[in-house]
């Protein structure tokens, strides 16, 4: 064959292969496209399969999480007040009395008391009142213990604890210190004297409903507070003594204008069947339609100290 002829014959070959792999392209698209619809159509476990063919290790079995009941930092107050509170009770000469018995388990090395006859009587109440930390698992607690007589003493006990702090033991005797000293009071935020008028009016008688259910409370609050009576009312009469306010808004002899809102503390003299009780209470009133409505009220009722 020449060699024009055969170029000929290439020539003519290169579109038909050309077409042919064009075709074969186009089935295999068309081939694809039925497989997707087919795998569809067997739902979307099988879609997930189809779209994701590689193999998926079996994730490793979390580890249980340690649950942990107590941290290093548990104050031991409450261990060294019921051991001062058993060891006071106690004596040397019963030491199979439940109070020894529970004395010597707290505190192993402790000696027990050893008082006289007549003696004065077990404190009618004891309380931890400071916890400090001296070290990793080294505490040493203040507890007050009240007689009936009125009178205080106060101990410090030393007192271990674990890592954990979920155990503890008294490691010494207690030691009779001083009582803590008082803390200054900053000067009060209630500066504000306020006069016998819409404001005072509105405290007495929300108050009055609040102790001793004379009224509804709901009339003296303002939209969207909810605040419930005490329950049973726990006095008969409530007379307010004195209010003292925040902001001057309070002392004004008209009511301002309305959402003005003020911060007072009411000084009540409360009495019922066994005497007369004074109470404090810090209320926030907030003024609408020509009349002061009650807007909050101190969950812990502050003496005459700062704005809340």
């Amino acid at each position: 064959m020449s060699p024009g002829k055969q170029a000929s014959e290439r020539e003519a070959a290169a579109p038909m292969a050309a077409g042919a792999r064009l075709e074969a392209m186009r089935r295999r698209v068309r081939l694809s496209r039925v497989a997707v619809w087919t795998v569809i159509a067997a739902g979307p476990i099988a879609l997930c399969v189809a779209a994701s063919p590689t193999t998926v290790a079996a994730a490793p079995a979390a580890k249980p999480t340690a649950v942990r009941t107590a941290t290093a930092a548990t104050d031991p107050g409450g261990y060294a007040q019921v051991f001062v509170g058993a060891w006071l009770r106690s004596s040397a000469n019963d030491e199979t009395s439940a109070q020894a018995r529970l004395a010597q388990s707290m505190a192993p090395a402790v000696e027990l008391p050893d008082p006289a006859a007549g003696a004065q009587s077990a404190p009618g109440s004891v309380t931890a009142v400071r916890s400090a930390q001296r070290g990793a698992g080294v505490w040493a607690v203040t507890v007050a213990a009240q007689y009936a007589g009125g009178s205080v003493r106060y101990y410090a006990v030393p007192v271990a604890s674990d890592s954990a702090g979920a155990s503890f033991t008294v490691t010494g005797a207690p030691g009779v210190v001083a009582g803590p000293a008082r803390a200054g009071v900053a000067k009060s935020s209630y500066a504000v004297t306020v006069p016998e008028g819409d404001l005072s009016s509105a405290v007495g008688q929300f108050l009055a409903a609040y102790l001793t259910g004379a009224g509804e409370v709901d009339r003296y609050l303002a939209p969207g507070v909810k605040l419930t009576a005490v329950s049973p009312a726990p006095y008969t009469a409530v007379d307010v003594q004195q209010v003292s306010a925040v902001e001057e808004a309070a002392a004004a002899e008209q009511v301002p204008a309305d959402g003005t809102k003020v911060r007072v503390l009411a000084s009540v003299e409360a009495r019922d069947a066994t005497g007369r009780w004074p109470l404090g209470y810090e209320l926030t009133l907030k003024a609408r339609s020509g009349r002061w409505e009650v807007a909050g009220l101190e969950s812990g009722t502050a003496q005459d100290g700062g704005a809340r």
